[in-house]
């Protein structure tokens, strides 16, 4: 019985050692073929990694304020008997937003009015009657004093009216409407807001360490993600002289053109001022950089060794700043190198290409994409 069990052990172990023999001589002849096998050569766009020189700029979040922003309210409580504004609306100085009730004040105005001509042909009277001393100096300057209150009276009336006529102070853009025909508002209630929205302040602030850099007049850039791949130009109006005490920083105004009113009072921007020292930078395409957790590498373009053609190796790099389709090389890649600039996803180290630049893209410092 023990001879048959070890007969049986002997067996099994000779069969999985012809198992492991076979299964190893396949390996072995899967490896020597990957290493005979060539693979066909990629195409691929290049670029060369170029050096230039890049304006120096300090960037921070920025808030946009109106240069003039107003919610227009009632100064004198009356019914409102007009609106004549649509919501939403751009208005001129001096155009009409509501008109309240005035039939009292103008049931007023024409006996206030005849008290005026009245005192006045008084006046002219006793003007003559005082050269000829009918009258006392007395009875003159009563005559005087008369005539002052009633054009005091009519003034006052038309100051009234004017007041409950209410007519936008400003160039600008109306908001939602917040009255109704026939309201009956008081004092200091909201009717509209108004804001100027061309030009646009843009708030922001900057390290103290940065105030010996900073003047007025220095360039601002603006973007806004309300507005992707656009970027509006400033500049600088106002350095507050006075630093926060708790964040140590320094805050800044810039005025900037907003023609087409895409940028709104309330929205944050990014905001980057643009300082009179450049910098000079080894800079490539953004789009030749392979991303990855473990460290980005761009493909070195190389002749290949002893025969025709080109092969591409991978090099670490260290990144620095991006400007529009542009990213800077601090370290990893010299000047005058060729690199591929698309498609980098899909190569490996070592691998062979063929270099077609026809269908290249264009790179550009500040793109202006289209919009279709």
């Amino acid at each position: 019985m023990r001879k048959r069990i070890l007969f049986a052990i002997l067996g099994l172990l000779i069969v999985i050692a012809l198992l492991a023999g076979v299964k190893a001589l396949q390996i072995r002849t899967m490896i020597d073929h990957g290493k005979k096998a060539v693979f066909p050569p990629e195409t691929v766009t290049t670029a060369v990694a170029r050096a230039e020189s890049w304006e120096t700029s300090l960037s921070a979040v920025g808030s946009l304020i109106a240069v003039q922003g107003v919610t227009v309210a009632a100064e004198m409580p009356a019914k409102v008997v007009e609106i004549a504004f649509e919501p939403g609306a751009k208005v001129n100085r001096g155009d009409l937003l509501i008109r309240q009730d005035t039939s009292v004040e103008e049931a007023q105005l024409p006996g206030v009015e005849a008290q005026v001509t009245l005192t006045r042909s008084v006046l002219a009277r006793g003007v003559e009657m005082l050269k000829e001393k009918i009258i006392s100096q007395a009875d003159h300057d009563a005559a005087v004093a008369g005539h002052q209150l009633a054009m005091a009276q009519v003034e006052t009336l038309r100051a009234i009216i004017a007041k409950k006529t209410i007519r936008a102070p400003f160039v600008g853009r109306l908001g939602i409407r917040q009255v109704n025909l026939g309201q009956a508002l008081r004092e200091g209630d909201p009717i509209v807001t108004l804001q100027s929205l061309d030009p646009i302040y843009v708030n922001f602030s900057l390290p103290q360490q940065e105030l010996s850099r900073l003047r007025t007049g220095l360039p601002v850039r603006v973007t806004s993600d309300a507005s992707p791949g656009l970027t509006i130009l400033g500049r600088i109006t106002t350095v507050n002289p006075l630093v926060d005490a708790e964040t140590r920083n320094v805050r800044l105004q810039a005025t900037v053109a907003n023609p087409e009113e895409k940028l709104r009072p309330g929205m944050f921007v990014n905001s980057a001022v643009g300082l009179p020292v450049r910098k000079k930078v080894t800079a490539i395409p953004a789009t030749s950089v392979l991303y990855a957790p473990f460290g980005d590498s761009v493909f070195v373009v190389e002749e290949k060794e002893g025969k025709g053609g080109k092969t591409i190796r991978q090099q670490f790099v260290r990144l620095g700043e991006r400007r529009g389709d542009f990213i800077a090389v601090t370290d990893g890649l010299k000047e005058g190198e060729t690199i591929v600039s698309t498609g980098v996803f899909k190569l490996r180290n070592g691998q062979p290409v063929v270099v077609e630049n026809k269908l290249a893209p264009e790179f550009r410092l500040a793109p202006k994409p289209k919009n279709d």
